[in-house]
C-alpha cells in the first residue's frame, strides 16, 4: 500500500499563488468539483483509528470519474500522511450502496471546489491542488506525491516541503486538519 505524502496549507494569497502555479506547470491547472461521501462502521471505529472510506466523485471538463478510497490512521503525525489505496469505479451509486450492504454507513458528504496541476520535483511526480470547500471559510493549498512505502516516506515529503517554498507557501501557514473535522464543526456550529 503506498502512502500519501501531503502537506496541506492556508493559503493567504490565492491569486498569487495560481499565478506561480500556473507557471510552473506552464498550464492554467484542472478545475474539478469533487464530491465525496465518507463511510465508516456504525460505532464510528474507523474515523476514531484515524481511517476512513470515501467515494468520491470528480466532474469535470473531461467528464466525470469515481473513485472509491480507503486511508489508514496516518504514519506521519507532522503532516498527517497516511496510507491509501484507491480504485476506479463506473458507477458511484452502486458503490455507495455495495459499501451500505457490507454495512457501513454514511458519515458525511460534502463537495470541494478544486483546481489541480501535476508538476514535477526532484523527478517526483507531485499533485498540487487549490481547494474551495464551500461551507469553509478560505483557501487551501495540497501538495500531495506517492511514497513507496514507510521508508520512502521521508524523501517524499521533502520533495512536498521543497515544491511549497517554491511557492512561496511558509511552514506557518501548514495545516493538519482535516477537512471532515472542519465541516462537521462548522454544520455543528450553524
Amino acid at each position: 500500500m503506498t502512502i500519501e505524502a501531503e502537506l496541506k496549507a492556508r493559503v493567504a494569497d490565492p491569486a498569487g499563488l495560481v499565478a506561480r502555479l500556473t507557471a510552473w506547470a506552464g498550464e492554467p491547472g484542472r478545475e474539478e468539483v469533487y464530491r465525496d461521501v465518507y463511510f465508516d462502521r456504525p460505532g464510528g471505529e474507523l474515523g476514531a483509528g484515524g481511517a476512513e472510506v470515501r467515494v468520491r466523485t470528480v466532474t469535470g471538463a473531461a467528464g466525470t470519474r469515481a473513485v472509491l478510497t480507503y486511508k489508514g490512521a496516518a504514519v506521519d503525525e507532522a503532516s498527517g500522511s497516511k496510507p491509501e489505496t484507491e480504485t476506479a469505479v463506473g458507477d458511484p451509486a452502486a458503490a455507495r450502496a455495495i459499501l451500505r450492504g457490507a454495512g457501513l454507513v454514511e458519515t458525511l458528504a460534502f463537495e470541494k471546489h478544486c483546481r489541480n496541476w501535476e508538476l514535477t520535483e526532484d523527478g517526483r511526480p507531485l499533485l498540487a491542488t487549490v481547494v474551495e470547500v464551500p461551507e469553509l471559510a478560505g483557501v487551501f493549498l495540497e501538495v500531495e506525491t506517492p511514497a513507496r512505502d514507510a521508508a520512502d516516506l521521508p524523501a517524499a515529503l521533502a520533495a512536498v516541503r521543497r515544491a511549497l517554498r517554491r511557492l512561496g507557501v511558509p511552514d506557518a501557514d501548514l495545516t493538519t486538519e482535516l477537512y471532515t473535522d472542519a465541516v462537521v464543526r462548522e454544520r455543528i456550529a450553524h
